[in-house]
Formats: structure tokens, sequence, C-alpha cells
């Protein structure tokens, strides 16, 4: 049995967590996707400015899978190992709180709570590990939900525990295009409308952050979100800061085109499939 601070969880723990992240929980949906709105020439319905009525929504982390067993090999004390690859990549959940810093016992970025500012847990994508001569895991460098985009920092495996996720999205500007991986495999892909250009989506190496779901499945955001850990480049005064979610549309004529504020719209027969597979942890790739 691996101890906690190791990259694999056993599986008391995993069900543990599994418990905790698919709790249902209400969270402020408006706040997160308010710097997905329309622009006025679109003719689109405005998304609206005060925050809508929010159903509880469900955040899995890696909730239904298998903790995945790393072998261990024989390892150098303070040497730092990159994780996941196209078929496999790694969430860490808080579990009370954690401190993210520059570098291992470095500086303070930030510190995070259990939830976020929306009830949700806190989750972080994982990029590396750093281990001890025991090859057990001491810190995880990990993708922040902070600006600027693609800020990393550096956690104690004591803050975390890390859990598999299979599924990985990308999303193709010029192709106006989300695609839907699974262990490597494609599963699904759809046509999504874009960031205008001056209020483009941004590019970059994301993850998927938290799972929304409006009150409202007929509204502007549709049956749900998928937040990234992506804010808009221009709109620094929206709430939160202007994240960036991949979510459903009431205009579903508007898909192909670039007029939203950053986010990503899909159909919301689309995004259903999307939410149902891409849990929290998800690596997302958003390229020109």
């Amino acid at each position: 049995m691996r101890r906690k601070g190791d990259q694999a969880v056993t599986n008391p723990c995993h069900r543990r967590y599994r418990g905790r992240v698919r709790i249902v929980l209400s969270c402020l949906v408006a706040l997160l996707l308010a710097g997905c709105g329309s622009s006025g020439s679109t003719g689109e319905t405005a998304e609206p400015s005060t925050p809508p009525a929010a159903a509880p929504a469900r955040s899995d982390v890696a909730g239904t899978q298998k903790s995945v067993t790393v072998p261990a090999s024989a390892c150098r004390d303070g040497a730092i190992q990159a994780v996941g690859d196209e078929r496999r990549a790694f969430a860490a959940v808080v579990e009370r709180r954690a401190t993210a810093r520059r570098a291992p016992g470095g500086e303070p970025i930030q510190r995070f709570g259990r939830e976020n500012v929306n009830g949700v847990p806190t989750v972080f994508g994982v990029l590396a590990r750093r281990v001890d001569g025991r090859c057990r895991a001491t810190w995880y460098r990990v993708q922040l939900p902070l600006r600027p985009n693609g800020i990393t920092g550096w956690v104690r495996a004591s803050e975390v525990t890390v859990l598999p996720v299979t599924t990985r999205i990308v999303v193709d500007l010029s192709e106006r295009r989300v695609t839907l991986y699974d262990r490597g495999r494609v599963v699904h892909v759809t046509r999504a409308a874009i960031g205008t250009a001056a209020t483009p989506t941004p590019t970059g190496r994301y993850y998927v952050n938290q799972r929304l779901v409006p009150r409202d499945p007929t509204g502007p955001f549709g049956p749900g979100a998928i937040g990234i850990s992506a804010f808009s480049p221009v709109l620094t005064g929206w709430a939160q800061g202007g994240p960036v979610a991949i979510h459903g549309t009431n205009r579903p004529d508007l898909i192909g085109q670039a007029v939203s504020n950053g986010c990503v719209r899909v159909a919301n027969d689309d995004l259903r499939v999307l939410f149902a597979k891409a849990l929290a942890g998800t690596p997302v790739l958003i390229r020109s």
C-alpha cells in the first residue's frame, strides 16, 4: 500500500475522496461565466449582468476512475519527475488547505482552501513531482487557476490527494472545433463559437478546474459549464478576473462564429457529452 504522498492513491483513500468530490454543491455560475458574454454586434441574447439562480452543481474529480499504481524505481532524493502523458493525467485535490509556492519550500504565491469561491473542491493540474530517495512524492508542481495564464507553483504532497484522469480536451480556434480524447482516443468532436478579435479566447495549456450547472438549462450558458484555468487576456475588470469556460448556449445558430467574450460555446447536446466525461483535472489545450 502506498503512502498518501505517493502519486498513486490507495483504494480506501480514493473512495473517501470520491464521496467528497461528488457531493452536491451550490455555486454562483454567473460569476465564473462573467467573461463569456456576447458582443453587441451579433444580436445574441446578452448574458445577464447579475447572477442568475444556480442549481446545485456537482464537481467530480476522477470520481469513477481507478487509482493508478506507478512502479517504483531507483530514485534520488530531491529528483523531479514529469508525470502524465496523452493517455493519462493527474489532478491534485486540496484536502484542507494548500499553499502554492514558487519552488519547493520557497516563497508563497497564494494560499488555497478546500473549496474555491464557487463552493466546489479546489483542484490543480499536476505537471511533475519531487521525490525522496524511496520514490515517494514530497512536492507536486501544479498548474494554478490564477493570473497570469499558465502560472505554475509547487504544493506539498501532504496537502493534496492525487487522482488519475484519462480525458483531455483540444480546442482548435482556427477550425472552431473542440475535440475530446479519452485514453488517447478521440471520443467526441464538435464545432464551437469562440471569442471575438477584441475579446479573444486565450491560447495555452490549461486544465478543468470546476464544473458548474446553471438553474436554467435554457439560458445563455445552456445546461452546464466546464470551467478551465484560463482568464480573458483583456477583460481584467470582470468578476473573478474574467475566467474562461466551455459551456452551452441558447443561440446554437452562432456556433462556428467568433462572437463571445472569450469563452468557448458548443451546442447543448455536445456540452452534455463533454460535461459527462471531462472531470476536474482534465488537461485543456487551446491552440490557434
